[in-house]
């Protein structure tokens, strides 16, 4: 076989070849298996093209082992899966495809292999390995995909523009294709995304959202975004980040270029973290900028409260990309509205009042929000960076200290509004939530320890001051 593959795999695809045979049908590995075979890639599934009924050989191949796995099958599209330890295989007729301007759904009819390879997105994915007794293990490639592979190109079989304007998620799977392999879109192909780039409005936003994810999860997500945005693909569907893009100079005073200093802070939050939300954090920390930039004669650009504009931003961008808007969101809004509180503690003279009050609003996201902060920074001046670096250190250390001391990481105030209810005899009130919020910041402020008795003496104290006198027990 021209790809190496495992006992097991092997043994998986000369059962398809010899079932296959049985019902007199041709079949073929096609795809991203072969090509993740061939450039040495993990693997955890298999597409299987065959000329004839694609569900029929799927529920003859899983009938033929003892365990019989379940076979799940689509009629409407002619394909069949079913997994086998773990390993996903899928299977569907060979088909040719025409397309209507409106609709990425095609009309399918019958085809032959190489009408199926001609419909695929790019030619190294067009590649295919034959599973017939005949040829068994022979590269089928048209379209010069091993070439390709090895000069690492993205190029389509057909004209680019058919390809992109009859399925426009294509310019996606090509954008996240470049950015995970390492590839670079052969320009006419680059500048035919440009052209069709409208054409992902007939697409679901939860198809592009999730192209989107898979480029924010690879190793250097800025390069699929720089794509994005020099194709103006990005413009079509997350406009509020192509505005953080450009320098304006007034008076020769020029901010920096937004949307660059984010792909920087993007991809150092990458090199430290797995977490896609905390690098959706990044995404967003300077989004509100745009809407808060202000230039002030004598002084300059100022952003001022882009933090917290950018915090209630996250919940409508979140609703438009059609990403969660569950503990994940909130997360992302948390993150960018505390990332410039970590900096404004490097200066020699801030209280144990400002570090505990960090602690207790970030609470248990505080070591992803230091990740963000850290990479927040991106001079080119390596003497800076070092010394922020070295800065956000020390703040570390002194966080762990006053946490170690007084115990508000993720804490709730000793005495909480039912207690509060209870010793004085209210009812839920207006009054309850100002004997509540005193008691915390008195702590926060470390006015009183973090401890029951103290709490207790300061909110008879409290309540005495607005007039509120205790139950007797």
């Amino acid at each position: 076989m021209d790809i190496v593959c495992s006992t097991e795999e092997q043994a998986l695809f000369e059962r398809i070849s010899s079932i296959a045979q049985g019902m007199q049908v041709h079949c073929y590995l096609v795809g991203g298996f072969v090509r993740d075979k061939i450039l040495g890639r993990d693997t955890k599934d298999a597409d299987i093209v065959c000329t004839g009924d694609g569900i029929a050989l799927a529920q003859a191949v899983a009938a033929s082992y003892p365990n019989r796995p379940q076979v799940n099958f689509f009629k409407t599209f002619g394909t069949a899966q079913f997994k086998l330890n773990g390993f996903d295989v899928e299977f569907v007729g060979a088909r040719k495809e025409s397309y209507s301007s409106d609709s990425r759904k095609p009309e399918v009819s019958e085809g032959t292999i190489e009408d199926d390879q001609r419909r695929r997105d790019f030619t190294i994915n067009a590649m295919a390995i034959s599973l017939n007794k005949e040829n068994y293990g022979r590269l089928i490639d048209p379209f010069n995909g091993m070439e390709d592979l090895r000069n690492k190109i993205l190029r389509t079989p057909l004209d680019p523009d058919i390809t992109f304007s009859d399925d426009p998620l294509r310019m996606m799977r090509g954008i996240r294709f470049a950015t995970q392999l390492g590839f670079v879109l052969e320009p006419e192909t680059f500048e035919a995304i440009s052209r069709n780039k409208e054409r992902i409005k007939i697409v679901s936003q939860e198809r592009v959202t999730d192209e989107l994810n898979k480029i924010m999860v690879t190793p250097k997500p800025s390069v699929g975004f720089d794509l994005l945005y020099k194709s103006r693909l990005l413009h079509e569907f997350f406009p509020q980040m192509t505005e953080l893009a450009g320098v304006e100079i007034i008076e020769g005073k020029g901010h920096k270029d937004n949307f660059y200093h984010t792909l920087q802070v993007l991809d150092n939050v990458a090199q430290r973290s797995d977490n896609l939300w905390l690098r959706w954090a990044a995404v967003l920390h300077d989004i509100a900028k745009p809407a808060t930039k202000k230039f002030e004669e004598g002084h300059g650009w100022t952003f001022h409260g882009h933090e917290a504009l950018g915090e209630k931003m996250t919940p409508r961008i979140f609703r438009q990309l059609k990403l969660p808007q569950n503990e994940n969101m909130k997360f992302v809004a948390k993150l960018v509205g505390l990332h410039l509180r970590p900096i404004g503690l490097t200066k020699e003279d801030i209280t144990d009042s400002a570090m505990r009050r960090l602690l207790f609003d970030a609470g248990a996201d505080l070591e992803a929000l230091m990740i963000l902060c850290e990479s927040d920074v991106t001079s080119k001046n390596k003497f800076k960076v070092k010394r922020y670096l070295e800065n956000f250190e020390l703040v570390k250390e002194r966080l762990k200290v006053v946490e170690e001391k007084d115990r508000i990481r993720n804490w709730q105030p000793p005495i909480d509004g039912a207690e509060i209810m209870k010793i004085f005899g209210l009812a839920p009130s207006r009054e309850v939530g100002i004997l509540k919020t005193a008691v915390r910041e008195a702590i926060l402020d470390g006015i009183i320890p973090n401890d029951y008795a103290a709490a207790y003496g300061y909110v008879l104290q409290k309540a005495a001051e607005m007039d509120i006198k205790p139950v007797k027990q």
